[in-house]
């Protein structure tokens, strides 16, 4: 349970070889934190990413399969027996692709759409259920603006964005009123290894912009948090451009 000054104790982290996630935890790190929990598909590649973190907190690496949800419930269960009441859980699950990628193979797509958004939404409503029974605690979803108006390029995990932005909102409402809280971070291109590839996209940002902006967020309990902050503005106009503008635009981003 967080302390009286409202500083998180117990940080778990889904995807936990996530660079966002952890910068995150490196954000959140003060005298309170004792424990942060990596959930990882690949438990090795944890390790090696808990040891980067270089942290005096105990960190514990636990197997987590976000495709599985038969295990959601019982995976957060365990934690609980083994750590007490999480403070903040972080959903950083995902699989960045694009269309050139994935061209017309169906099971790529498939395998896209389980990875950023049918698996993490489970999971995530096994998280608010555990955060509802508590009465406290937060919940923190890495969105995109991906999602906001999808892009021919990235059709898929665009789309994938948007519904796991429209279940992390669903559940923002139902947790109203119950002590647990859902926080939605929308950033734009953000450079990472798994972005590395790329060229940077317009409004291009870190992962430790992106940790600095969801803490703040969290201190202020707000619903959406875009980073930068300019991109909330930047989509006010780009919903609703017509759609041949927003081809033209969208075939230069």
């Amino acid at each position: 349970m967080q302390n009286a000054f409202g500083e998180p104790q117990m940080v778990v982290v889904l995807g936990g070889t996530s660079e966002i996630g952890r910068a995150i935890v490196a954000s959140l790190e003060g005298p309170a934190l004792r424990t942060v929990v990596l959930g990882c598909r690949d438990v090795a590649a944890g390790h090696q990413a808990a040891r980067a973190m270089g942290t005096a907190v105990t960190i514990d690496v636990v197997e987590f399969h976000a495709e599985r949800p038969e295990t959601h419930r019982a995976w957060f269960d365990e934690i609980v027996a083994r750590h007490g009441d999480p403070d903040v859980v972080v959903m950083a699950v995902g699989a960045l692709a694009d269309t050139e990628q994935l061209g017309d193979d169906p099971v790529a797509v498939a395998n896209t759409v389980t990875a950023t958004m049918t698996g993490p939404a489970a999971a995530m409503v096994a998280a608010a259920s555990l955060l509802r029974r508590q009465g406290h605690g937060h919940l923190v979803v890495l969105s995109s603006v991906a999602g906001e108006r999808v892009r021919a390029s990235l059709a898929v995990y665009g789309g994938a964005k948007a519904g796991l932005d429209a279940v992390a909102q669903g559940l923002a409402d139902q947790l109203h009123g119950s002590g647990a809280h859902v926080l939605i971070v929308r950033p734009g291109f953000v450079r990472t290894r798994m972005t590395a590839h790329l060229p940077d996209g317009p409004f291009a940002t870190t992962a430790e912009a992106v940790a600095a902006a969801t803490v703040q967020g969290l201190a202020r309990r707000r619903r959406i948090v875009w980073v930068p902050g300019v991109l909330r503005y930047v989509f006010m106009v780009l919903r609703h451009v017509p759609t041949p503008v927003w081809r033209r635009i969208a075939a230069r981003a």
